[in-house]
């Protein structure tokens, strides 16, 4: 293989393909980077459940494919200069050269590495802007905790051109709904995608108009089988999250006993300070009154704050308590200059939406913290 390349592309190609990297790979194969070259070059990274692929334009001399280490090209691409970039491939080695730096790289079995899973046949389309905009709103509750798989995954309910995205952690629960363009009419299926991975790639697929998204399952399991999704010449396919996933519409309140409404930022940054003096998991307390919301943090013989902002509040005088991130979390999802936080009792969860949106296609609903006595 004998090659030259524009060095941003292969960077921003060499970066996307590497996410897919296993940080503990279970074979010495599966940390490597594979490279195509032809009339363009493709680089692939596989681990048995998350594929990625890039595309780019090359100058191939001599064809041919190799694979080497995928986190050690990664870092030596994104530390060479705006030059172009020139692979050769000798024996057992790859030579990088780029100005007048020079790296050796030795190859691994190339013969020995998994086949990528094939594509499946697109379902349907979405604006890769939107796409990316609802998938970090959402993600932002999914759980962590990879003893509840189910958890830490987006569920993904289809229904003709309605994509609703779902993620909860059992501590708060963030919704969007976003239409898309479906090949396949009449579509209604529900899936549990790694949050994870769609993050990643939702986020590394804004470059292109459009998003495809690509699903196959097993017939009657739509959490057995794969998601892709693909554009501007990359490409990623996982597998499909299986788990009960929670009934989570039981805790979207229909009926709300008082609203609050109040600038997004202060609101955030009052949060921010109040929680300096907050020790870790406990709360910050919000106190609702006509015209203002009191925050405060600390008790007793601790370090306390407190500070007022002004509001917008329709309902009975309310004093609730949140932890201070996950509220910090909802607010900076709102696509809003103002927050609207809608509540039923103290105890019950809060929905944090844009400002005066009767059918709000973000909700973010976040449970209170019970303070002692």
């Amino acid at each position: 293989m004998k090659l030259q390349v524009e060095r941003d592309p292969l960077a921003e190609a060499v970066a996307w393909t590497a996410r897919a990297l296993p940080a503990r790979p279970t074979a010495p194969v599966l940390a490597g980077m594979r490279l195509q070259a032809g009339s363009e070059l493709t680089l692939s990274t596989f681990d048995y459940e998350v594929s990625a692929q890039a595309t780019i334009p090359v100058q191939a001399d001599e064809p041919g494919t190799v694979l080497v280490s995928g986190r050690l090209l990664a870092e030596i691409v994104r530390s060479l200069p705006a030059k172009p970039v020139d692979l050769a491939t000798d024996g057992s080695r790859t030579t990088v050269k780029c100005g007048s730096a020079t790296f050796t790289l030795m190859l691994l079995p190339a013969d020995e590495y998994p086949t990528l899973p094939d594509m499946p046949e697109t379902t349907g389309t979405v604006g890769a802007d939107a796409f990316s905009s609802a998938i970090s709103q959402v993600a932002i509750a999914a759980g962590r905790d990879d003893t509840l798989p189910a958890l830490t995954g987006i569920r993904v309910e289809i229904k003709d051109d309605t994509l609703t995205l779902v993620a909860t952690d059992r501590y708060r629960l963030a919704v969007r709904e976003l239409r898309w363009t479906p090949r396949i009419p009449g579509l209604d299926t529900t899936l549990l995608v790694p949050a994870r991975v769609l993050g990643d790639t939702a986020r590394a697929l804004t470059s292109g108009a459009e998003v495809s998204v690509a699903l196959a399952t097993s017939e009657g399991n739509s959490n057995d089988g794969i998601i892709g999704f693909e554009g501007a010449g990359r490409r990623t396919t996982t597998r499909l999250l299986s788990g009960e996933y929670p009934r989570y519409q039981t805790l979207l309140p229909s009926e709300f006993s008082a609203v609050a409404e109040l600038p997004a930022g202060p609101f955030a940054d009052a949060v921010k300070r109040v929680a300096l003096v907050a020790e870790r998991n406990t709360p910050v307390r919000l106190t609702f009154t006509s015209g203002q919301v009191l925050l405060e943090a600390g008790t007793g013989d601790e370090a306390q704050a407190s500070e007022s902002i002004e509001a917008s509040f329709d309902g009975d005088d309310m004093q609730i308590a949140f932890n201070p991130q996950y509220l910090l979390d909802g607010i900076g999802a709102i696509d809003s200059d103002m927050v609207r936080v809608s509540f039923t009792t103290p105890t019950r969860p809060a929905v944090i939406t844009g400002k005066g949106e009767a059918q709000p296609d973000y909700r973010y609903v976040l449970m209170p913290i019970r303070s002692a006595g």
